[in-house]
C-alpha cells in the first residue's frame, strides 16, 4: 500500500508549481510601490521647500519632521504650538478625526494667505504633492494677514 501511495504522488509533488515567479512579481510590485510613495514624498518636499521660501520661511523646515508642522501652522497664522495637535492621534478614533479638522482648518488658512480660495485648500488636503507643486512653483504670492481677513 505505501508503495502505491508514493508512486501515485510522486508525479504530482514533480509538478507542483515553483512559487518562485509569484514572489518575483510580489517583490516587484512592492518595489514599484515603494518607489511611487517616494516620488510623492520628494513632490512634496520640493513643493512645501519652495511655498515655505515664498512666505519668507527657512525652505530646509520641510524636511524636518516636526518642525514642518510648526512652520505650517505659523504660516496659517496660528501659533507653532499647535503642531503639538498632533497628538491628539494617541486618542483613537475621536483623536485622528480633530487632527484632520485642524490640518483641513490649517490648509484653508494657508491658502487664505496665498491668495487662493476653500477649493484650493481640499486640493492641499486631499491632492498634497501637486497643490504644494503649484503653491510653490506657481503665481501665488504670500500675502498673509490681508488675504486671511477679506
Amino acid at each position: 500500500m505505501t508503495y502505491f501511495v508514493m508512486n501515485t504522488l510522486t508525479p504530482v509533488l514533480a509538478q507542483a508549481p515553483d512559487n518562485n515567479a509569484l514572489f518575483g512579481a510580489l517583490a516587484a510590485l512592492g518595489f514599484a510601490f515603494v518607489l511611487a510613495l517616494l516620488a510623492i514624498a520628494a513632490a512634496t518636499i520640493v513643493g512645501m521647500w519652495k511655498a515655505f521660501e515664498k512666505a519668507g520661511q527657512p525652505g530646509w523646515a520641510a524636511i524636518i519632521p516636526v518642525y514642518n508642522l510648526v512652520v505650517m501652522f505659523r504660516l496659517g497664522g496660528q501659533s507653532g504650538w499647535f503642531a503639538l495637535a498632533i497628538l491628539l492621534n494617541l486618542i483613537p478614533l475621536i483623536g485622528g478625526l480633530a487632527w484632520l479638522g485642524i490640518i483641513i482648518w490649517n490648509h484653508i488658512n494657508i491658502s487664505k494667505r496665498f491668495g487662493n480660495g476653500v477649493g484650493f485648500a481640499l486640493g492641499l488636503v486631499f491632492l498634497a504633492p501637486i497643490f504644494w507643486l503649484i503653491l510653490g512653483f506657481g503665481s501665488s504670492k504670500y500675502v498673509g494677514e490681508q488675504t486671511a481677513q477679506a
